[in-house]
């Protein structure tokens, strides 16, 4: 890969042609007893508890081997880091030394974090210049989304670990890559009024949903790369058919944003395929494909648009 090298040693030597992904502490490690210690017995019990605990090693939670296959995408890249994860917690800095013991013994390379001491961490995304943010709070994400960042809800999931050290990314379209108005066509005027809608319009872009900027940034990244060998793959997995597909297709061309797999599944599960597919993630705003996604792959809920009202 081939980037002006300013500073190696600078972080932000890339500029904003780095992929800026911030992380949960509950979403990168196994935080679940603590967190309902929480829960039930208050913040004196759970911080009492991680630092009795601050010596014994937290287990990779469900967005683990994402982060680890996004970092290791830096050994890739020459001396400028294309990727940077970040670290946002609720976790006070105290608490939080278990989770940097976790961080190091990993050899994962994350140097930035914020610990809020249970405050919201969604005021800290923008000035980190995040791209990307997963947490497993919903009200954190929904901060990120209302601030125009793409964020995700990342929950319990089935992740098998997969054999490939490529990268993969599915998107759900509707409400996720593009806008819901597709999707209010459907539920207020039925799949027949839909379809003729996208077919009138086919040739009219669709609007830009939470995750266009962050698709771009994985594109932008993509392109360091020669498509034959690239270390990163991408998958649309949308719930359109035929002739519902041309507009998707159209669209991205229009943005000049690169998809490597598409498909249209036109109402089935899309749990077999993001398991096909070997997704490392999978981004949907519906409730009802991200309870069959994630009994599959590692699954983040989009909470955007109307299926969420």
């Amino acid at each position: 890969m081939t980037r002006p090298t300013p500073d190696a040693h600078d972080p932000t030597a890339a500029g904003d042609n780095r992929l800026v992904v911030a992380i949960s502490s509950r979403a990168l490690f196994d935080l679940g007893d603590s967190h309902e210690l929480f829960e039930h017995q208050g913040l004196d019990a759970y911080r009492a508890f991680q630092i009795e605990h601050e010596n014994e090693l937290l287990k990779p939670g469900v967005a683990f081997p994402l982060v680890q296959k996004l970092l290791g995408l830096n050994k890739l890249a020459g001396d400028v880091p294309p990727v940077e994860v970040i670290l946002l917690s609720r976790n006070s800095g105290d608490t939080g030394l278990r989770i940097f013991n976790a961080i190091q013994h990993y050899g994962l390379e994350i140097s930035r974090a914020a610990f809020t001491s249970g405050a919201p961490t969604s005021d800290y995304i923008a000035p980190f210049k995040a791209d990307l943010f997963l947490s497993a709070n919903a009200e954190d994400v929904g901060r990120a989304l209302a601030a125009g960042v793409a964020a995700a809800t990342i929950l319990p999931s089935v992740a098998p670990p997969r054999a490939t050290e490529q990268l993969r990314i599915a998107f759900d379209g509707d409400a996720v890559i593009f806008g819901d108005e597709g999707e209010r066509v459907s539920r207020e005027e039925g799949l027949e009024a839909f379809h003729r809608s996208e077919h009138k319009l086919a040739n009219e872009p669709l609007s830009v949903g939470p995750f266009r900027g962050f698709l771009t940034a994985v594109h932008r990244l993509q392109a360091a790369f020669p498509a034959e060998d690239s270390p990163i793959r991408t998958a649309l997995v949308t719930a359109r058919s035929a002739p519902a597909h041309k507009r998707v297709i159209l669209t991205l061309r229009r943005w000049g944003v690169r998809i490597d797999e598409a498909l249209f599944l036109g109402g089935r599960d899309k749990g077999p395929f993001l398991d096909a597919f070997g997704a490392d993630i999978f981004f949907d705003d519906s409730p009802a494909n991200v309870e069959s996604a994630r009994k599959h792959v590692a699954t983040g809920h989009v909470p955007h648009g109307v299926s969420n009202r």
